[in-house]
């Protein structure tokens, strides 16, 4: 993903950064009590550790890769024995040529005509294939995340919309990033979907994407939909978890583009900041980005935030 633009970086005070840290670090009992009947934060931050150890390394074309994409299947086996489980394999043309790539839709049918999508891409940078960036934040624990949330669905049919975990390939840009150069996977679903009506019954798309970190802070990210926006700050009310959300406010250039520009609601969950005070880029795209960072209390925020956001979407 990609923040148009350059990052203006707005000091904050020692003490704002103290009472930051204070709330990273201390679960509400909203929390607790979502995660009693949910999905557990420490299960996502263990699945994100599996995952790193199964495929490090998951730039497109990669062993690490196949092993990703092993990764996924193997958690969705009853699934796949349904016929819900669907590989979506396809062929992009990218700066270095045509590369095969594949998303993977994972559906648990509800009771009401229409679909909300959950999505995170889940390979690594291509172009930091050469040095040891493993994507634990960006890639890893989202795919964790979507992976916990398809157990919580399977355990919990969706009483309302049909819930659909959409796992895409291609997030990342090959060579550099432009509106040609990224986003493979989505635009391809996007297109695809469009041409054989699936688009129609699709009543939000929402991507979860680098809210793993410690410091976590959801960004109030303007090219999501406004009332997706809305219920998102409803949920963290909900949830008690408002101090997570919209400390900071950008667009962002995500896996949602492509459905956004075909009139789907669309939402993308993000913390684009990921660093220090000094440089909140610090982390992204460098081999820092690893396990260290994350943080069960974080990971448990994030899917409280997701169920609920999907409960409150049934329910408009």
């Amino acid at each position: 993903m990609r923040a148009p633009g350059s990052w203006i970086v707005q000091a904050r005070s020692r003490v704002l950064a103290v009472l930051v840290a204070l709330a990273m670090n201390c679960a509400s009992t909203a929390s607790v009590q979502a995660q009693a009947h949910g999905v557990s934060g420490q299960a996502v931050y263990k699945l994100t550790q599996e995952y790193l150890a199964a495929a490090p390394k998951r730039y497109i074309g990669s062993p690490g890769h196949a092993a990703a994409e092993n990764f996924i299947k193997a958690h969705f086996a009853p699934e796949a024995a349904k016929g819900n489980l669907i590989a979506d394999n396809f062929s992009a043309r990218t700066p270095i040529g045509q590369l095969s790539m594949t998303n993977y839709i994972v559906k648990f049918p509800g009771k009401k005509d229409g679909v909300i999508v959950l999505a995170s891409h889940y390979e690594t940078n291509y172009p930091l294939k050469d040095i040891d960036f493993v994507g634990a934040n960006d890639g890893a624990c989202t795919t964790a995340l979507l992976i916990a949330l398809g157990q919580y669905y399977r355990a919990h049919p969706p009483q309302g919309y049909s819930v659909w975990l959409v796992f895409d390939d291609g997030e990342e840009a090959v060579k550099e990033w432009s509106s040609s150069d990224s986003l493979y996977g989505t635009r391809h679903l996007a297109a695809k979907w469009s041409g054989d009506g699936t688009i129609s019954h699709i009543k939000a798309f929402i991507v979860a994407d680098m809210i793993g970190w410690k410091s976590m802070n959801i960004t109030k990210e303007s090219n999501s939909t406004p009332w997706l926006l809305d219920l998102l700050a409803k949920a963290g009310k909900d949830t008690g978890h408002v101090s997570y959300l919209f400390r900071d406010s950008q667009a962002i250039e995500d896996d949602h583009l492509p459905f956004k520009q075909r009139d789907v609601p669309v939402l993308d969950i993000i913390d684009y900041e990921y660093g220090t005070p000094k440089d909140p880029e610090a982390f992204h795209h460098t081999e820092k980005d690893t396990l260290d960072k994350l943080s069960p209390v974080s990971l448990q925020v994030s899917a409280d935030l997701f169920l609920d956001v999907v409960k409150l979407i049934d329910q408009h």
